[in-house]
């Protein structure tokens, strides 16, 4: 597996992608086009394409009180 750039390890792109697809579950609209209607499918396209930046995600569990470790 490639990693994106700033992603230092698989496990971080899992909790990237879980992040981010529960955003897309909250109603954020895709930053990729494609077919698939499963938000964990397209939270992963969108990562592994370096549209979610990493940094605005761990401020975003800081600010819900939730810091990751990772």
């Amino acid at each position: 597996m490639n990693l994106p750039q700033g992603v230092e390890s698989k496990f971080r792109f899992i909790l990237i992608v879980a992040k981010r697809a529960r955003q897309l579950q909250a109603g954020a609209k895709p930053l990729v086009h494609t077919p698939s209607k499963k938000v964990t499918k397209i939270a992963m396209q969108e990562v592994e394409a370096g549209l979610v930046p990493v940094e605005n995600l761990e401020k975003e569990s800081e600010i819900n009180g939730k810091k990751s470790k990772g």
